[in-house]
């Protein structure tokens, strides 16, 4: 939906509901789309997060499904103004873990996806608005130990990105839409933080991926590096960024200033917690957190010493053994909660870093996509789950009661050492509408 009296347009990502193939995906639009459009924005368009795994990319190209999409999209006062072309393959029902990020940046198969997705959004895409399409942090920084073998995979992926970038601006130049791809960091994503990024453009986007189009478009270095500064950009996920302890604000001007866009703001909360000092305290945060600790999707933990140093963790269920003797006094794990939920027993969510993010962008409007992101609704812990429909409405009215000032902003206080919260039921999260 286009937020009243603000450039934002605000939307859910479909990964929420399971579906690879274009015919479940077709079902799942029709199934929850027209009662959340009734609900949220009975009188004007509602916009639509659409995420196509592979499989889907292909169908919906086949015969007049892309042609029925639009005259539904137009039926029934829908538009589609961002695609989630993070996950290629399954994503719900089986293990997901890493193969999130297969195949990566450094293989044709990403490129051809990619382009399947562009060509979509630029059929879907309204004239008067800009598209956005989100990817990978390049490749999964654990699977490469080999300098030399990465450094050429490296630049392969800079190529492949600039090809993207040729494409988007062939086709701003033949009809006037504008697309932008947004590179999404997260912990252990061969780009993680607003740093690796800045780095990652420095070495290899501009220098190797201006080469490129160099030789497609004739123009000169500098202009070619305007040109992939306008169409490869950064997917800034506030969870992703809260669980590598950055300041949303340092890390947004960081980008910003060093000329790097945001394509897409994805909101996201983590689960953060405190350390208790005494043992029997953290033994029972172990039991506390074991149910986060599930099978579908990587879960990384990144640790906070007291002199500021982080430690890294591939994921919960490997950090959890280390909890009873750690060091650090807060870890934090990229495990997406609701954004309606503040306070749990023994733990937060990175709400607050949400809240500052949307009022930054009300003074600051960077960014004009806004998509909500909380897929792990199927794996919650039993206690947290909700019926779907109402979850996502919960988390629209309360995105736009930050971005309206209703209710006002309320920080996170500071995590609660109090450690009768470490017995207390996992039943009773605090809402905060």
């Amino acid at each position: 939906m286009k937020v009243a009296n603000s450039p934002f347009h605000l939307t859910y990502c479909t990964n929420i509901h399971p579906g690879e193939t274009w015919a479940e995906v077709w079902h799942n639009l029709q199934t929850y789309l027209p009662q959340l459009k009734q609900r949220l924005s009975p009188n004007a368009p509602l916009g639509i997060g659409l995420r196509l795994a592979d499989c889907a990319s292909r169908e919906i190209l086949q015969g007049d499904n892309l042609g029925q999409l639009q005259q539904w999209l137009l039926a029934q006062d829908l538009y589609v103004f961002t695609l989630n072309g993070f996950p290629y393959g399954s994503f719900h029902h089986q293990v997901v873990k890493d193969q999130v990020y297969a195949p990566d940046w450094f293989t044709d198969d990403r490129l051809a996806y990619t382009q399947r997705l562009v060509r979509i959004l630029a059929a879907l895409l309204p004239d008067e608005i800009e598209g956005s399409i989100s990817t990978l942090p390049i490749s999964y920084k654990p699977w490469w130990s080999n300098p030399a073998e990465l450094e050429l995979n490296n630049m392969r992926a800079a190529r492949q990105l600039a090809t993207i970038a040729d494409d988007l601006a062939n086709l701003y130049a033949s009809t006037g839409k504008k697309i932008h791809l947004g590179l999404e960091p997260e912990p252990d994503g061969l780009i993680e933080n607003s740093q690796e990024v800045i780095a990652w453009f420095d070495r290899y986007l501009l220098p190797v991926g201006s080469q490129v189009l160099q030789r497609t478009q004739g123009l000169s270095y500098e202009a070619t590096c305007q040109m992939l500064l306008r169409h490869i950009q950064v997917c800034y996920d506030t969870c992703h960024f809260a669980v590598e302890f950055e300041d949303p604000i340092v890390a947004i001007e960081r980008l910003t200033n060093h000329g790097i866009g945001l394509s897409k703001i994805q909101l996201s909360a983590a689960v953060r917690f405190a350390i208790p000092a005494a043992l029997d305290d953290r033994q029972q945060l172990v039991k506390q957190l074991q149910p986060f600790a599930e099978s579908t999707y990587l879960h990384q933990v990144i640790a906070r010493q007291p002199d500021g140093q982080l430690e890294r963790f591939r994921d919960l269920e490997q950090a959890l053994p280390y909890l009873l003797d750690t060091t650090a006094d807060e870890w934090r794990t990229h495990f997406h909660v609701p954004l309606f939920i503040r306070d749990y027993p023994a733990m937060s969510s990175t709400q607050a870093d949400i809240q500052t993010v949307l009022n930054y962008l009300k003074k600051n409007p960077v960014c004009q996509h806004l998509e909500i992101e909380t897929y792990t609704w199927e794996v919650l812990p039993n206690a947290m789950k909700l019926d779907i429909t109402t979850s996502i409405q919960r988390e629209y009215e309360w995105v736009l009661g930050v971005l309206n000032g209703k209710p006002k902003p309320r920080s996170v206080p500071p995590l609660r050492q109090d450690l009768r919260l470490f017995s207390a039921p996992c039943a009773t999260p605090q809402l905060l509408y």
